[in-house]
């Protein structure tokens, strides 16, 4: 009769544990996101106003792209399920697209100053190699496990 030992108990819990809570935050992104495009449908029709070519087209660009954010966490999480492991690049291409988010925005509002967008070009520079350095290691990870 096998034994399980005590670590292995320990070890089984904790990972029950974090299925729960990753469960419970996806529940809550996917909330979130059905919220959100609802209330992005109904703002639709703030756009029908017509004060100005700008008017709440801002308050739209926003949403959308804050929206897009939490479709990228929930990848990841959705991609913890299936291989009990987060995967970087999702939670990497969540950050490009806040990163871009925020730009959007502030040039749009012209509340951007020059060091400012330097500094979120190099954060984005940044965050595209280390973006590309997951998804190599990724590749030769997959080619390595099917040799």
């Amino acid at each position: 009769m096998k034994r399980i030992s005590y670590s292995d108990k320990l070890h089984h819990i904790y990972l029950r544990a974090v299925d729960i809570v990753f469960a419970i935050i996806l529940g809550f992104i996917s909330l979130g996101i059905a919220i959100g495009a609802v209330q992005l449908f109904f703002s639709t029709w703030e756009l029908l106003k017509f004060e100005g070519v700008t008017g709440h087209y801002i308050d739209l660009i926003s949403d959308v792209l804050t929206l897009y954010v939490l479709v990228e966490l929930s990848r990841s999480l959705v991609e913890y399920f299936k291989t009990h492991k987060l995967r970087l690049t999702f939670i990497i291409d969540a950050a490009i697209v806040f990163t871009v988010r925020e730009i959007l925005i502030g040039l749009f509002k012209h509340q951007l100053e020059a060091n400012m967008i330097y500094a979120l070009s190099v954060f984005l520079l940044v965050l595209g190699i280390i973006r590309t350095s997951a998804v190599i290691v990724y590749q030769r990870e997959k080619v390595i496990s099917h040799d």
